[in-house]
Order: structure tokens, then sequence, then C-alpha cells
């Protein structure tokens, strides 16, 4: 071992720290991308912990829920509701959204351009039929359900642009998972999604740990040095073809009209759909993934109603200071005011 080897050394009492943690880097933990440990199941024993407290954790939440609501994520790992708000509320809230100018951030992945403007106190204020649509008594069990934990999503207002100029090829096309542990998305479209659109796509039932899941993340995490970069770092990739042993069907595609809400976790297979051509779309977007290895769906500091609902806005300033500093590179860069939807 040469001396640089033996550097990177003094910090193995973080990277042990972390097996209790959500870090999910193969690549930049030498522990978690430890053939030899992944061998005796370290990866899939943090699987099967993680998922087993995630669903005692729904359990205790579910009563919050309607049932078939529940029925249909357990089964499938997403719950699709169309005219989810009562037209008028809606049309007035998509008005107000994609009319205003906001401070924004983008990131371009290979053609396709990501918008988000950070919802906050002030944006909240100003359009009532967000902050109703936010204090929803459907909508915040029905998250919290799915990401298996009361602590508050971060919400953004994001447009999705596709085949705009650019280089390589959106990694978000490719089907993977987002983490090992359950975790949430949830989409609000204020724009309708075609076929050809770029779709959300999702692998129903893919959420689940069964036996043929198991196997494959243990086979994945021992050949993991010989895998795509973003597999190492976590986000694992499946190839379609894939699937079928893994009795799994083909990917779902949410051609879904405007006013749908689809709530899923990300740590079944998804993507981003294929298009036919430059389109754009709109959506209130939510986020949320929690330290996965606790036994209460509460008490996170984070979620206190002051801090809960300023983090959108905080958290790009947090990653501007440390980029400044060289510990983590910002990918989200300033935009200026725009309309969600300017081209």
């Amino acid at each position: 071992m040469g001396p640089r080897a033996l550097l990177r050394w003094w910090r193995a009492p973080l990277w042990l720290i972390a097996l209790a943690t959500g870090a999910k880097s193969f690549a930049d933990n030498p522990i978690l991308g430890s053939e030899r440990l992944n061998r005796r199941g370290l990866h899939v024993a943090r699987l099967k912990l993680a998922h087993r407290l995630a669903w005692a954790r729904r359990r205790r939440l579910a009563a919050a829920v309607p049932r078939e609501w529940c029925e249909q994520f357990d089964r499938d790992g997403f719950v699709e509701l169309r005219d989810f708000l009562p037209p008028d509320q809606f049309e007035r809230l998509r008005q107000s959204l994609l009319s205003g100018s906001f401070p924004t951030r983008e990131q371009q992945q290979g053609d396709t351009l990501t918008r988000r403007v950070a919802i906050g106190p002030e944006l909240r204020r100003a359009v009532p039929e967000l902050r109703s649509l936010l204090d929803d008594r459907r909508w915040r069990p029905l998250l919290a359900y799915v990401a298996s934990t009361r602590s508050e999503p971060l919400y953004y207002i994001q447009a999705i642009f596709t085949h705009c100029p650019g280089v390589g090829s959106d990694p978000q096309l490719e089907l993977h998972t987002d983490t090992f542990h359950p975790s949430l998305k949830a989409w609000l479209f204020l724009t309708d999604v075609t076929d050809d659109q770029a779709p959300l796509t999702y692998v129903a039932g893919s959420h689940r740990l069964t036996p043929e899941r198991l196997a494959w993340e243990q086979a994945r995490s021992i050949t993991i040095a010989g895998s795509d970069r973003l597999s190492q770092r976590g986000s694992l990739r499946v190839a379609p073809d894939e699937l079928p042993a893994l009795n799994l069907p083909p990917p779902h595609r949410f051609a879904v009209p405007a006013n749908t809400l689809v709530v899923i976790d990300t740590c079944g297979f998804h993507a981003r759909g294929s298009s036919a051509g430059p389109h754009a779309r709109a959506e209130i977007w939510a986020y949320a993934r929690r330290t996965p290895f606790v036994p209460w769906t509460g008490l996170d500091a984070l979620s206190i109603p002051s801090i809960a609902i300023r983090r959108a806005q905080w958290l790009p300033h947090i990653v501007d200071w440390l980029d400044r500093l060289g510990f983590k590179k910002q990918v989200w860069l300033r935009a200026g005011r725009k309309r969600p939807m300017d081209n």
C-alpha cells in the first residue's frame, strides 16, 4: 500500500460510521464498496434492514391514508391520482405559478435541461392555492406514507426541456434506483404529458425486496468496481432485458393530463421516458430522503416549520459555499429570474 493510499485511511472511522446512515456510494467508501464484505452480505444486510424499518414506519402512517391508495402503492410502488385538485383551484394554481417570474437554478444533463424554483415562505404566501395544496390533508399523509416519514419534503416548481443543445446522453433515460432505501419523489403535473414527451416511467413492483431482487443486488454489489460511474455512486442501473429475470414487467409510462399527482418510491426502478422531439413540461416536484436506520416517523429537526419551509431555498446556497471550499461540486447553476417555462 503506497503513501497516498495510506493517507486515505485516516477517514476509516467516518466510513465506518457511514454504515449507519443513508450513505450509498460504493466508490467513495471502501467499506461499502468492498467486494469481500459484500460477498459476505454487507450491502444486502443494509438493504434488508432499511426496508424492514421503512415498512414498519409505513404501518404506523397508514391510518391517515385511504386504503385504496395504500394498496396501490404497496403493490406497485407508485400512486397515480388524476384530477387531484378541484378544477378551479388547479387552474388558479397553474396560472399563478407559470405566469410568475422567480429566481431559478438550472442543470443540464446531456440534451435535457431541468429548471427549478425553490418553494419557500414568500411563494407560499403569494399563492394561496399553493399553500392550500402543501397543507392538504390528502397530500401530506400520502407523501409521508410513501416516504415512510413525516419529515417535510423539499418542494420546487420544476420544468423539463428536452432535445436542447448539449453533449452526451441524458443519464435519467436509463432505468435506475436513486438509492438502496425507500425514499420519495412526487409530481403534480401543471401541464399535460403525452407518451412521446419524455414521461416518467416506473417498473411496477420493483420497490419490493423479492428473492430475485436481493440476488440481483448482491451480484451488483460484488461486481460494482466494473460498473458504470453512476452505479458505483449508489444509483444502480438496470437494463430493460434484465427485468424478466427479476419477475418484473416492462416500465409503465405516465402519459397523464395536467392535475395528475404521481408519487413514487425511488428505490424502485424508474427513468425519464424517451422523447420524440423538443418539448417542455412543468410540475410541482417534491423530494424526501431521510436517514433510513431509525424506527420513528418524526422527530426530525429539519422539519421544524420555520426551518422546513426554507430548506429548499437554503440548500443551494450551502452547496455553493461547499463548492467554493472544494468539498462538493455545485451542479445547479443560477439562471436569473425567469418564468418556469421560458425558453
